[in-house]
């Protein structure tokens, strides 16, 4: 049942850059890249704030504490 909040949450946050059934065609591969990179990027309550880079960053760094 958790994928349906996860998408949830995924297409509320797209609706910040994109109408709903907007065509992406319209968008160069870079402004979309951009977009990918903000969402990537925020910092995530279930990471204790962390973005998904700094966890793997440290997962990487010690592997052992995961």
């Amino acid at each position: 049942m958790w994928q349906r909040g996860t998408n949830e949450n995924t297409n509320r946050l797209l609706r910040h850059w994109f109408e709903k059934g907007e065509v992406l065609s319209g968008y160069a591969a870079e402004d979309l890249r951009r977009i990918a990179d903000a969402l990537n990027c925020r910092p995530r309550p279930t990471l204790d704030l962390q973005t998904q880079a700094d966890r793997l960053a440290a997962l990487l760094t010690n592997p052992a504490a995961a």
